[in-house]
């Protein structure tokens, strides 16, 4: 007879293709079903922070919700960190894990409810009648709210006969937020009116966005007005059309785009939190720019909001397309918009062109923009100062040599700024800073097996920091084995903690506790069977262009350890020295 472990893991693996873990005393029974009686894949991680990690990575990189799963006590408190940043990003994954009997709690066994809860997840306890049952509900609570759920198997109950299977209702999700509330039409009217008077509209798109599958829609609205286009970090490459739009909003974005950005007269803005960093702590608009906001969220983000509407970005995006398109069909309304035009003033910029029709200030508006060199970053030199790698230099070299089918997984630390502004990528999925929303580090090799998993066909390429990549490394082995000949990490090594160096020991606080004795990242990979390159120079990143030309069968995984020069500060972490001088 099945036990109840197994109800769990068959229900499970009906929603679920892949589980990431590391097997313990609480979750043996439930690893064995997976392994013997369904049809998912049992990845192991070598920690358990590694497994909440990959299962975070899989979701980001394919919209596919997967599982993580660890023992009980201390396999689930290594969880937390990893727990509370799914939680802060809103990626949907169930934890199945280990809990205390039934009884009462043993020596070893801590309250895993209130750990949970204490970092925004839920716990759904399994019973020895009702496992099925509870599992489907902890899969359609992780999805309804995109959060993390823990899914608790009490240790007495675990390999307890349950009977057979019952069929259990799929989860329940609901459907795209249509535009909501008593003044939601009226405000359409008035997002739409906006676009369509002004001479220099722009949209901006975050992984709200994206996650609503929103992509088509608001490409048709950037041409249906003329807009220029940019994304947040995490919804970097949305838009379709490329020829119009900036790039990355904020401390990641060229300093030309930006300025642009400041030049808008209607903004509107669809699935992005508005966080401090993607508005540059206030300063992305300018005073006199009309700024909307689409969300599904309550109520608008930012002080600089004039309009909100909370609906599906894609439902919101399709309707602003159907109202312009009307009114561009309607003669009457094409004659009210020409009246209504104010004439253009002589002294004004050349965005301010005289025109006789809004759609012929938007071409002008589109048309007078130089994308390219708007969005270009600083070179670098191939050295700085102290003869160390320029991370500006090495970054542009990176983005010329690895495979264009990249998939970017992305640690936390100072070093964040240079493949976000340096490698651009096809769409939002391709690009994920796993540990930035819980302002965490130590996440970023264990991201790799979950990106592989997600996309076998892609090359998955981590950026990692020296501090980083340490707090982690046990996890190295991981994604080698993960991701041989389809992977590559790129570590910045600047033998430092960069970013509390940046931040306070510019400060004048004492700087030890921040160094790092420099570490030999090459010697690391060979330990665990990968190939490893230390560089010191662009020439030596030949070695990619070559590994990047053989067959993926024949290669094995590379770790490029780059000697970085602490010395050179990446834009956005200037932009927070600043604010916090």
């Amino acid at each position: 007879m099945p036990t109840v472990s197994a109800h769990v893991a068959l229900t499970l693996s009906q929603h679920i293709d892949h589980v990431f873990g590391v097997m313990g005393n609480g979750n043996a029974y439930f690893l064995d079903a997976i392994e013997t009686q369904t049809s998912a894949e049992f990845t192991a991680v070598r920690h358990e922070q590694g497994a909440v990690v990959a299962a975070d990575a899989h979701f980001r990189a394919s919209g596919r919700i997967a599982a993580a799963t660890s023992t009980y006590g201390a396999g689930f408190t290594n969880t937390l960190t990893s727990l509370a940043e799914a939680v802060q990003a809103h990626v949907p994954l169930v934890l199945v894990v280990g809990d205390e009997p039934t009884s009462g709690p043993r020596p070893w066994d801590v309250d895993q409810v209130a750990l949970a809860s204490a970092v925004g997840a839920r716990t759904y306890t399994t019973g020895r009648a009702d496992a099925a049952a509870t599992t489907v509900i902890a899969i359609e609570h992780a999805l309804t709210y995109r959060v993390p759920v823990v899914l608790a198997i009490p240790y007495d109950v675990a390999a307890l006969e349950a009977g057979p299977v019952a069929a259990a209702p799929a989860p329940r999700i609901p459907a795209p937020l249509a535009p909501r509330g008593e003044f939601a039409e009226g405000m359409l009217d008035e997002i739409a009116d906006a676009l369509r008077t002004a001479e220099r509209p722009f949209l901006l798109a975050g992984r709200g966005a994206w996650l609503a599958g929103a992509a088509d829609a608001l490409g048709e609205l950037a041409d249906a007005t003329g807009a220029v286009t940019a994304s947040t970090a995490l919804g970097r490459g949305i838009f379709p059309d490329g020829r119009y739009d900036l790039g990355v909003t904020g401390g990641f974005g060229a300093e030309g785009a930006m300025e642009l950005i400041r030049e808008a007269d209607v903004a509107v803005v669809f699935g992005a939190s508005l966080n401090q960093f993607t508005m540059r702590f206030g300063e992305l608009f300018s005073p006199g720019t009309r700024v909307f906001q689409v969300d599904i969220g309550a109520a608008a983000t930012h002080a600089h909001v004039g309009g909100f509407v909370r609906g599906d970005a894609r439902v919101v995006a399709s309707a602003l397309v159907e109202r312009l398109t009307a009114s561009a069909t309607s003669p009457a309304s094409a004659r009210s918009a020409r009246e209504s035009t104010p004439a253009a003033d002589d002294s004004a910029d050349s965005f301010r062109a005289e025109r006789t029709s809004p759609c012929e200030a938007h071409a002008r508006w589109r048309e007078s923009v130089d994308v390219a060199s708007a969005r270009a970053y600083a070179e670098g030199d191939e050295l700085a100062p102290d003869g160390r790698l320029d991370p500006r230099s090495a970054a542009r070299r990176l983005a010329e040599l690895l495979p264009e089918d990249r998939v970017v997984v992305s640690d936390g630390g100072h070093f964040i700024g240079w493949a976000n502004m340096y490698w651009p990528v096809a769409s939002p999925d391709r690009m994920m800073m796993i540990g930035t929303a819980f302002q965490s580090i130590g996440q970023g090799w264990p991201s790799v097996v979950g990106a592989t998993r997600a996309r076998p066909e892609a090359t998955v390429v981590l950026t990692s920091g020296d501090g980083g990549g340490l707090m982690a490394i046990s996890d190295l082995e991981s994604a080698v084995r993960a991701a041989s000949g389809h992977g590559c990490a790129v570590v910045w090594n600047d033998a430092a903690y960069g970013a509390e160096v940046n931040l306070y020991g510019l400060k004048g606080l004492a700087e030890g506790p921040m160094l790092i004795p420099e570490v030999d990242f090459a010697g690391f990979a060979s330990a665990v069977g990968a190939e490893g390159v230390v560089v010191r120079t662009l020439d030596d990143l030949d070695r990619l262009r070559t590994w990047t030309a053989e067959d993926p069968a024949a290669r094995r995984f590379l770790v490029l350890d780059l000697r970085i020069s602490g010395a050179v500060i990446a834009p956005y972490q200037e932009e927070i020295i600043r604010v916090n001088s």
